[in-house]
C-alpha cells in the first residue's frame, strides 16, 4: 500500500478522548489528549514477583490481566516516558521504583491507531501504598512469582480473563535486554 500522506485528512468523529479519522480509504483512531504515547511497566519485586494488574476493560466487556500501564501526558501533557512509568506503577500497584529504563518504543496496533507504547523496566522497587489505581479504576494487584507467571497467566485465561498479549514480551524483558542479551541475576 502506498502512503496516504498526500490524501486529504477527514475528521469522522471526535469524543472526549479519541477521534476517528480518514486519510484516503484508511480509517484510524487517534488520541485527542496527551502525547499519543503509552507506557507499559515491566516490574519485579525484591521477592522476584512480577507485578500484574487486573481490571475490567469496557471495550472488551471483560476483566483483563496486564502489566501496569498508562498514558504519557495524560494529566499535564508534559510527562516524560519515565515520569509516566513511575506514576502509573505507583498508582496502579503501590510500588515505587528507584530506576526506570525505557527499553523499546513502537506502535500498539499499526493498522488501527497512531498510538505508540514504550516498554519501561522498573527496578529497585519499594512498597509505598496499596495501589488499585485512581478515579474508580478498581485495579486488583497481583504479585506473581516470576517463575510461575506463564502458568499463572494461562490459568487466568482459562478462567475467562483476557490477557494483554504484551505480557509475554514483558516477561521476556524481565530476564533479557531487547537484543536478547541475558540480564545479570537479580
Amino acid at each position: 500500500m502506498s502512503p496516504p500522506d498526500d490524501e486529504p485528512f477527514e475528521l469522522l468523529a471526535q469524543g472526549r478522548w479519541l477521534r476517528l479519522v480518514r486519510r484516503g480509504r484508511w480509517e484510524s483512531c487517534e488520541r485527542v489528549h496527551g502525547q499519543g504515547m503509552a507506557v507499559i511497566v515491566i516490574a519485579r519485586t525484591p521477592a522476584d514477583e512480577v507485578l500484574l494488574v487486573e481490571q475490567y476493560r469496557v471495550p472488551l466487556g471483560q476483566r483483563t490481566i496486564e502489566m501496569p500501564a498508562g498514558l504519557v501526558g495524560d494529566e499535564s501533557g508534559e510527562d516524560t516516558l519515565e515520569d509516566a512509568a513511575r506514576r502509573e506503577l505507583e498508582e496502579e500497584t503501590g510500588w515505587r521504583a528507584d530506576k526506570v529504563e525505557v527499553l523499546l518504543v513502537g506502535p500498539t496496533s499499526a493498522g488501527l491507531t497512531n498510538e505508540r507504547i514504550a516498554f519501561v523496566r522498573a527496578t529497585g522497587l519499594t512498597k509505598v501504598g496499596p495501589g488499585g489505581g485512581v478515579g474508580g479504576e478498581d485495579i486488583t494487584v497481583h504479585a506473581v512469582p516470576r517463575r510461575d507467571a506463564p502458568r499463572w497467566l494461562v490459568r487466568k485465561q482459562r478462567e475467562g480473563y483476557a490477557l494483554d498479549i504484551k505480557l509475554w514480551a514483558g516477561l521476556w524483558m524481565l530476564e533479557r535486554e531487547p537484543d536478547g542479551t541475558p540480564l545479570p541475576p537479580a
